[in-house]
C-alpha cells in the first residue's frame, strides 16, 4: 500500500521522502521491525520508542511516524511523517492498512466497571440465536466462529485490533462485540471506530492510580466518550453516574433498570438454584412484555441480561433468540458453576477487588446457603489496598475463608497472606479461615471438607488457564482441575 493511500484521512505533514512510498506494514515495536514496514513512535509511560527511530530505519523501517522532533539526518532513506498524536495515527492508519473493516460489520461497544465480560457474551449468545455470525474481543479473550485465543488487555491496542476486525471480515462475521475499556478510549486503541450500539452497564471507583486514571470524574468521562461515538446508547438508568456520564453524548437513548424510569423495566425478580442451576428468572415490563430466565445468578444478572435483550430489540432479534440467547449463555470464569456434587455448589468468578467480591458474596449470600465459603487470593507486585479491601470484605460477608496463592508474580505468598489479614482483622477479628499457600491445595480442602448445602466461591482467578510464580506461568485452570479431583476422590 502506498504512504499516501496509508494515510488517507490522518492529519499529518510529511518532513521528509516520497507519498508513494511503498508499505508492506505497520509495527510498533521496533522488536518487530521488518523491511519495507512504516514504524509508528510512540511516547509510553516507561519508554518512547522515538529513541528507536534509527535503529528502525538501518533493520529496514521505510517510513517512521513521530510525534515530536528527532534529528532527521538519523532516519535519512526513511519518509518521516510528523503528528500531533501518534497513537490516534497508529489506530487510523491500522484502519486504512487492514481496508476499515469496522465499516463493513456492526459494531456493538460495552464499557463500564463490572459487566463487561458476561454482558458481551450474552449479547453473543442472543445474537447468535438470531442467525447472526459473531465475534468478540474482550477480557475473556477473541471469539470467531469457533475459535478462541487470549488477549493481553481488555480492549487490545488499535492494530491487533483492527486486523481481528480484518480476520472477522475474512471468516464471515456480520457483527463485533468488544469490551471498551476506559484506557482503550484514553490511549486511542479505538479512534477511528464509529459503533451502531454502545452499553453502559454500571460505574464505581477502579482504574485510579498512577499509570491509570488521575481521578474518578477523569475514568467516568473516558467511559462517557463510548456515547459521542454510537447510534444509540443503551444504559443503565438505576446507576447513579448515568446523567454524568452521558454528559455531551451525541446517540439516541434506551434505557434499562428496576427503577421506574427505565424504559425496559425487570421485575418479578426471583432466585432459582439447583445442583447444577444457579440462576434469577424476572419479568420485563415497559417498552416490551416478556419473561426471561438466566443461568447467572443475583441481581447483576438481571442487569446484564437486561442490557442484552435492549441490543437484540435495538438490531430487531426476535423475541424466541432472546430467550433461547439467555437462558443457554455461560460464560467462563464469571459466577460459573461447575456442578461436582449435588450436595453443595462449587463456583468460579473473576472478582478481584473489594467492590467485585463484595457485589458477589451479597448476590451468593441472597440464595441462603447452609455456608458461604470463600476461597481467594489476592496478586503480587499489586496495590496493597486490593489485600485489605478483599480480606475485610471476605471477613465481614463469608462464614469461612480459605487465603491462599493467586498469580503472586515476583512477591512471596507469605507477605500477600499477611497483607489479607490485616483486612481480615478490620473486618470480622472473630473471623474463621485457614491460609493454604498452595492453591491446588486449597481447592482440593475446600470440596474435601464441604458440607451438604455450601455455597463455595473459588474467586480471583476466573477464567485464567495459568498460576504466575514469580514470572513463570504455568498451566492451572480451574475448572478442569475441580472435575478431576472430583473424579478421583468419586464426587461424579
Amino acid at each position: 500500500m502506498k504512504l499516501s493511500e496509508l494515510t488517507e484521512g490522518a492529519a499529518c505533514t510529511l518532513l521528509q521522502g516520497s507519498a508513494d512510498t511503498d508499505i508492506c506494514d505497520i509495527v510498533y515495536d521496533s522488536r518487530k521491525v521488518v523491511p519495507g514496514c512504516l514504524f509508528v513512535c510512540i511516547v509510553g509511560t516507561q519508554r518512547d520508542s522515538h529513541d528507536y527511530a534509527a535503529e528502525c530505519v538501518r533493520a529496514g523501517a521505510a517510513a517512521v511516524v513521530i510525534q515530536h522532533e528527532i534529528p532527521l539526518e538519523t532516519v535519512r532513506g526513511a519518509a518521516v511523517l510528523r503528528v500531533e498524536n501518534s497513537r490516534l495515527a497508529l489506530a487510523l492508519l491500522s484502519a486504512n492498512l487492514f481496508g476499515r473493516p469496522t465499516e463493513h460489520l456492526t459494531m456493538i461497544g460495552v464499557t463500564g466497571t463490572k459487566g463487561k465480560t458476561t454482558t458481551t457474551h450474552m449479547i453473543q449468545s442472543v445474537l447468535e440465536a438470531a442467525g447472526k455470525k459473531v465475534g468478540m474481543v474482550g477480557t475473556n479473550g477473541i471469539y470467531c466462529q469457533g475459535t478462541h485465543r487470549e488477549t493481553a488487555n481488555t480492549t487490545p491496542e488499535s492494530y491487533e485490533l483492527q486486523k481481528t476486525f480484518r480476520a472477522f471480515l475474512d471468516a464471515g462475521c456480520d457483527t463485533a462485540i468488544m469490551e471498551v475499556s476506559s484506557q482503550g478510549l484514553m490511549m486511542d486503541r479505538v479512534a477511528g471506530i464509529h459503533y451502531q450500539i454502545g452499553v453502559f452497564t454500571n460505574l464505581s471507583p477502579d482504574h485510579i492510580g498512577p499509570g491509570e486514571h488521575k481521578t474518578f470524574e477523569e475514568y467516568r468521562s473516558w467511559k462517557g466518550q463510548l456515547f459521542r461515538r454510537c447510534d444509540i446508547g443503551i444504559v443503565n438508568a438505576d446507576d447513579e453516574n448515568t446523567d454524568a456520564l452521558l454528559e455531551g453524548h451525541t446517540c439516541k437513548l434506551v434505557t434499562y433498570g428496576r427503577g421506574e424510569k427505565a424504559q425496559y423495566r425487570a421485575g418479578d425478580y426471583q432466585l432459582l438454584r439447583s445442583h447444577d442451576f444457579l440462576g434469577v428468572a424476572f419479568g420485563v415490563t415497559g417498552a416490551d412484555e416478556m419473561n426471561v430466565k438466566v443461568n447467572m445468578p443475583g441481581e447483576f444478572s438481571v442487569y446484564n441480561a437486561l442490557a442484552a435483550l435492549c441490543v437484540g430489540k435495538a438490531l430487531g432479534v426476535a423475541d424466541a433468540a432472546i430467550h433461547e440467547g439467555l437462558a443457554k449463555c455461560v460464560v467462563k470464569g464469571r459466577v460459573e458453576l461447575v456442578p461436582i456434587s449435588k450436595k453443595f455448589t462449587v463456583l468460579l468468578d473473576y472478582a478481584h477487588n473489594e467492590v467485585s467480591t463484595e457485589s458477589l458474596l451479597e448476590t451468593l449470600r441472597a440464595y441462603r446457603p447452609k455456608r458461604l465459603v470463600v476461597v481467594f487470593g489476592c496478586g503480587g507486585n499489586r496495590s496493597k489496598l486490593r489485600r485489605y479491601g478483599m480480606g475485610e470484605v471476605c471477613a465481614r460477608m463469608a462464614d469461612f475463608s480459605i487465603l491462599t496463592e493467586d498469580n503472586n508474580r515476583f512477591e512471596k505468598v507469605e507477605d500477600i497472606l499477611a497483607d489479607i489479614r490485616v483486612g481480615m482483622q478490620k473486618g470480622n477479628p472473630d473471623a474463621k479461615y485457614v491460609e493454604i499457600p498452595d492453591r491446588l491445595d486449597a481447592l482440593h480442602y475446600a470440596v474435601d471438607h464441604a458440607e451438604e448445602g455450601d455455597l463455595i466461591a473459588v474467586i480471583g482467578k476466573g477464567h485464567e488457564t495459568y498460576r504466575d510464580r514469580m514470572g513463570e506461568k504455568t498451566p492451572f485452570l480451574e475448572r478442569e482441575l475441580l472435575e478431576e479431583y472430583a473424579q478421583q476422590i468419586g464426587l461424579v
